[in-house]
């Protein structure tokens, strides 16, 4: 009995550890990692529009509308309209231009501070 009991022990724990095999990688031959991420830089327009957004803002300009398919970013501040137009010109260059309608006369150099935050947000 203690014979049998013994073999039949050994023929478990055989067939347990033959069960687990593990495959090591040949020497010379890698796993590729994860595919590498590839970050495309804003383009010009988008860093333009976020830029004009951003000066908007910092002036404390509350944007009402922004429509990226006229390029027509809306605001107002103290009963003065303001409006941002951002349009990609024939040369590939990008063309942004504000204007201001209304009682200008409330705060003159409005427009001329959004300018500023504008090129300082686009880093000039």
């Amino acid at each position: 009995m203690s014979a049998t009991r013994g073999f039949l022990l050994l023929t478990v724990a055989a067939s347990l550890t033959a069960g687990c095999v593990v495959y090591e990688t040949a020497p010379g031959v890698y796993v590729p990692g994860p595919a590498p991420v590839q970050v495309v830089p804003n383009t010009t327009y988008e860093r333009a529009w976020a830029a004009a957004r951003n000066a908007f803002l910092e002036q404390g300009v509350r944007v009402i509308g922004e429509e990226r398919s006229t390029g027509t970013i809306s605001g107002t501040k103290s009963g003065i309209n303001l409006a941002a137009y951002v349009h990609n010109q024939a040369d590939g260059s990008v063309r942004v231009e504000f204007r201001t309608v209304g009682a200008t006369q409330v705060d003159p150099q409005l427009i001329e501070r959004i300018y500023a935050s504008y090129e300082k947000n686009m880093g000039r």
